[in-house]
């Protein structure tokens, strides 16, 4: 009788590991196809001649796909279950690398692709980060810790955008056929989680006949928390990754001359694994008696903006370096600490759609290079970077204030 319960107990728990798995590589691919196409920028400008003003529309047409997908996809997945929603979302980002990978055609189908890439990782970071929570907690992983699931969904997204990055930029700069390689490769590698997620666990019922109003109905956003701490700090989170890797590397690529797509490569991938790795270290700065994980990141985020401007202002590649460590640091800590909110602020029932909520909030932050870019002229750089960091501290003032009168609930 024992040895029949310890063998159903391993059996579980390596299900529960292949379930994990499953979720985790759905979420890295579909992060792989939203980020792969950063380095690639100053490619399309200095090779194919886009003018500046495209490129950033190469970059922010993205979020047209994506903000819709992460509002809509994390109800859908409450309504309908998380194994559809990601599947389409493999699903999107394979469809958009094939639409990149045809961009000879012209700059039509680069943004249709983009879009679709956008499409991809929207509903993967709603629904999977939702999964990936549910999956590690009782009964599906009862050996897990309660952060377990917001480590694994931020780690799932920031390596697959950082190899995203490294395979495509690394192939722009020195392999053949840098307009498609890199999104031939994303499709081998993504196809197979279609077949491996049909056998994946589902974690919720779907079948309900709530309305599509009903479903969409999220009386968690209306938290004083979530409003007063969250959805202040969370699009410098995204401000950051695209200041990092979208925009400093256009900057500086006078300097960095004929290594132009490497130094962005560089750029792109350094942010992304120091912020992979403080990951593990983040919770131990989260807690519920106040936000100091996010005031922790608000910082790092201020000093990581201060090494960009000294990096801008005398073209410095190593302080150029140095600014996306400290930022995707920044990052990695209040990418953590806000999926850490998000869960004790959502009822089960409304984990994936605030959580589609917090990314859709962040994600605007992605679009300040676009912003930033058409203010220069009549402002410089140095100028407008100096006012990000005054407007930083000023959030961070706000989430201080806030944290201390609105506590979030005891899950």
């Amino acid at each position: 009788m024992t040895v029949r319960f310890h063998q159903r107990r391993v059996q579980a728990a390596s299900s529960s590991t292949r379930d994990s798995r499953i979720a985790f590589g759905a979420l890295f691919v579909c992060a792989w196809s939203g980020n792969q196409f950063s380095p690639l920028l100053i490619m399309y400008r200095d090779v194919d001649h886009y003018s500046a003003a495209m490129v950033t529309a190469f970059l922010g047409i993205y979020i047209v796909g994506l903000v819709p997908a992460l509002i809509v996809s994390g109800a859908a997945s409450d309504h309908i279950g998380r194994r559809a929603p990601m599947a389409f979302a493999v699903c999107a980002g394979i469809l958009g690398s094939a639409l990149l990978a045809c961009g000879d055609f012209g700059q039509g189908v680069i943004l249709i692709g983009r879009m679709f890439a956008g499409i991809s990782v929207g509903t993967a970071m709603a629904v999977g980060t939702t999964w990936l929570k549910e999956l590690s907690r009782a009964p599906f992983d009862p050996t897990a810790d309660d952060g377990a699931g917001a480590r694994r969904a931020s780690l799932a997204f920031t390596l697959g955008s950082a190899l995203g990055a490294l395979v495509a930029g690394g192939i722009a700069q020195w392999a053949p056929w840098p307009h498609v390689l890199p999104f031939v490769l994303h499709t081998l590698v993504a196809i197979p989680f279609l077949w491996w997620l049909r056998s994946a666990t589902e974690t919720v019922r779907g079948g309900n006949n709530q309305s599509l109003r009903s479903a969409l109905r999220v009386t968690s956003v209306r938290h004083r928390r979530f409003i007063r701490v969250v959805v202040v700090y969370c699009p410098w989170l995204f401000v950051a990754c695209g200041l990092s890797y979208g925009y400093q590397p256009v900057l500086l690529a006078d300097a960095a001359g004929g290594l132009g797509l490497a130094y962005a490569t560089l750029l792109n991938v350094t942010a992304l694994i120091s912020g992979a790795l403080i990951q593990p270290a983040a919770k131990h700065l989260d807690t519920v008696l106040s936000a100091r994980g996010i005031l922790v990141a608000l910082l790092l985020l201020v000093v990581g903006l201060a090494i960009m401007i000294v990096a801008v202002a005398v073209e410095d590649l190593l302080a150029g370096v140095l600014a996306s460590v400290v930022l995707g640091v920044g990052f990695g800590i209040g990418l953590v600490s806000g999926l850490l909110e998000v869960q004790r602020l959502a009822p089960p029932h409304e984990l994936a759609k605030l959580t589609g909520i917090f990314y859709a909030v962040a994600y605007t932050g992605f679009a300040m290079p676009t912003l930033l870019a058409a203010l220069t002229p009549p402002f410089t750089t140095v100028q407008l970077l100096i006012v990000l960091i005054g407007l930083l501290m000023a959030s961070f003032t706000f989430v201080l204030n806030g944290s201390r009168k609105h506590l979030p609930p005891r899950n």
